[in-house]
C-alpha cells in the first residue's frame, strides 16, 4: 500500500473524530459561553483535542433538549 493512501487515511480519521467531538460541543449546554468555548477549543486541538475532549469533557456537558417549552 502508498504510504501516501495510509497517511491519507489516518488524517480522515483524526479529522472524523474531531468533527463529531465539535458538533458534540456545539449540541450540548455546559453551563456558560466560556466552559462551552473552552472545550471547543480543547477539541480542536491537533490530533489529540477529540481524545482529551473525549475523556474529560464527554460527560460534563448536558444535550440540549428542544422539546422543553420556555
Amino acid at each position: 500500500m502508498d504510504t501516501f493512501a495510509i497517511v491519507a487515511g489516518i488524517a480522515a480519521i483524526f479529522w472524523a473524530l474531531t468533527i463529531l467531538a465539535v458538533v458534540d460541543v456545539l449540541l450540548k449546554d455546559f453551563g456558560s459561553t466560556k466552559t462551552k468555548a473552552i472545550w471547543g477549543f480543547t477539541a480542536l486541538l491537533p490530533f489529540v483535542g477529540w481524545l482529551i475532549y473525549l475523556l474529560f469533557g464527554f460527560r460534563k456537558g448536558v444535550k440540549k433538549n428542544d422539546t422543553d417549552p420556555k
